[in-house]
């Protein structure tokens, strides 16, 4: 036990009689200092004492999937830095491969007694996927908020990037380029935000025929195999769901001995960091990171106020960002 206050106090930067009031619940003690001592309790791993543990603690688990792709640590980083500054502590979540599941971390953030969850890029924007966890959340009256499309009635508020708008903006900019033959890689068939894509293409295209239409696994590898596939059937513009397919395509291409954007334009999405230093630069559709991020936050604290959000979608909009991989359609 003495060694226990020893380190709390030293987390929070206190006195060690300071700690043993919060603990004993004795007054004396400002709110914030109280709060900052349960937190570092929560945060170090140790378990409250009885009569305190009625009480959320003041984490906030993100849940992200993975972090090889740039745009999930830039959110992190957003709304880590936004729920620091409303005094709550961000528990990073990141899925490995026959790991830790987003089930199984849902589990420990409940067993953490967190204040309330936020999900980037996770199960709810997959329709085949489980979805049991999320319901717990709710049965619980956890705050919950999600980033970018989600399945139907999950019941949560949601913060995204208009998919039809990215996807008209990436279009029009091929189809000024004299472009014809455009293609789509997208993520998996049950995936939503690359299912709003599809929609917006064939909104804005009339139709686009499924041989120009590629599913793959969010990576370079997943770009370049379905690219290669694309190029063989003659798409000369790509416009992708994620910058790493993005990149994915560019290096199928130079495989093949085509140049880019001379012969193959790529349009990306996300504009995450470091595509201005790619070769060439990326053309990429932005995600308004910022300005989602801290709206996430403030639907989150919002609920962890006690006051009522509605289970909406929040669209924000994305910005064109031509650089050098996009070029004037190759003459046949």
């Amino acid at each position: 036990m003495t060694r226990r206050l020893a380190v709390v106090a030293k987390k929070v930067g206190v006195s060690e009689a300071t700690v043993s009031r919060v603990l004993n619940g004795k007054p004396g003690v400002s709110e914030a200092t109280r709060q900052a001592v349960l937190s570092a309790l929560d945060v170090l791993g140790y378990e409250r004492p009885t009569q305190l543990r009625g009480e959320r603690a003041r984490l906030v688990g993100l849940v992200l999937p993975e972090l090889q792709n740039p745009i999930f640590p830039a959110f992190a980083e957003v709304i880590g830095g936004a729920l620091a500054q409303l005094g709550l502590t961000p528990v990073l979540c990141t899925q490995t491969r026959g790991g830790v599941s987003e089930a199984d971390y849902v589990d420990l953030l409940l067993q953490q007694q967190v204040s309330g969850v936020v999900f980037a890029g996770g199960l709810y924007a997959q329709a085949d996927a489980p979805h049991d966890h999320y319901r717990r959340l709710a049965e619980r009256n956890i705050p919950v908020v999600l980033v970018n499309a989600a399945i139907e009635h999950l019941g949560f508020p949601a913060v995204s990037c208009d998919d039809a708008v990215a996807v008209e903006q990436a279009w029009r900019h091929l189809a000024s380029l004299g472009h014809e033959r455009i293609g789509l890689v997208l993520g998996p068939g049950d995936h939503m935000p690359s299912a709003r894509k599809l929609a917006a293409a064939r909104a804005v295209a009339g139709e686009v025929p499924e041989e120009h239409v590629a599913r793959a696994m969010f990576s370079i590898e997943g770009g370049h195999a379905a690219a290669s596939r694309l190029i063989e059937r003659g798409v000369t513009g790509f416009i992708c769901a994620s910058d790493p397919l993005a990149l994915g395509v560019v290096r199928a291409a130079r495989r093949k001995g085509l140049d880019v954007p001379g012969q193959i334009s790529v349009v990306g999405y996300d504009d995450s960091a470091l595509m201005n230093c790619t070769e060439p630069p990326l053309t990429t559709v932005r995600q308004p990171i910022e300005a989602m991020g801290r709206a996430v936050v403030e639907l989150l604290n919002a609920q962890i106020s006690g006051s009522a959000v509605a289970a909406e979608e929040l669209l924000f909009e994305p910005e064109l960002v031509v650089r050098g991989s996009t070029a004037q359609a190759p003459r046949s």
